[in-house]
C-alpha cells in the first residue's frame, strides 16, 4: 500500500472513530489527535510522512462545518446524520483534499479517486458510487467557477 494511501486510510479510520464515539459539538483537536497518534502506531508502523497524516486530520477538523455544509448541499436527499459514518468521513477527507489542499501536490482527480477507493475498501461498491457522485458534483461546481 502506497504511503499516501495508507496515510489517508489512517486519517479516515481516525475520523470514523472520533465520529462514532460522538464527536463533540465543538471540534476537539486533542481528542482526534490522540486517536490519530494511536492509529499511526497500530496501522502505520514505519510510515515516513507523518506530517501528511496530521495535516489531513487537522485540516478536516479545521474546516469541518464548511465541509459538512458542502456535503449537505451536494447530497440534499441525505442529511449528514443519515450518511453512514464511514461514507461521511470519506467524504470529509475527500472534500478537504479537493477544496483545501495544494492542487500541485494532490490533483483533484487524485483526491476523488483516493476517496472512492477508501469507500470501496471500508464500506462497499455502492458507497464508492455515492462518494464519486458527491465529489464529482463538487468538482463540477469548482470547474464552473474557474
Amino acid at each position: 500500500m502506497a504511503s499516501r494511501h495508507l496515510s489517508r486510510s489512517i486519517v479516515m479510520q481516525s475520523l470514523y472513530e472520533w465520529d462514532f464515539y460522538g464527536q463533540p459539538s465543538e471540534p476537539d483537536e486533542k481528542k482526534l489527535e490522540s486517536i490519530v497518534e494511536r492509529n499511526i502506531v497500530d496501522f502505520g508502523p514505519g510510515l515516513e510522512d507523518l506530517d501528511f497524516v496530521r495535516s489531513l486530520s487537522n485540516g478536516v477538523l479545521a474546516h469541518l462545518p464548511d465541509i459538512d455544509k458542502i456535503i449537505e448541499k451536494a447530497a440534499p436527499e441525505w442529511p449528514i446524520a443519515q450518511i453512514p459514518i464511514i461514507d461521511r468521513n470519506v467524504l470529509r477527507l475527500g472534500l478537504f483534499e479537493l477544496l483545501y489542499s495544494n492542487k500541485d501536490e494532490v490533483p483533484p482527480k487524485v483526491a476523488i479517486n483516493e476517496a472512492i477507493e477508501l469507500a470501496k475498501t471500508f464500506s462497499g461498491k455502492i458507497s464508492g458510487k455515492f462518494v464519486n457522485g458527491v465529489l464529482g458534483t463538487v468538482f463540477k461546481e469548482l470547474e464552473k467557477k474557474e
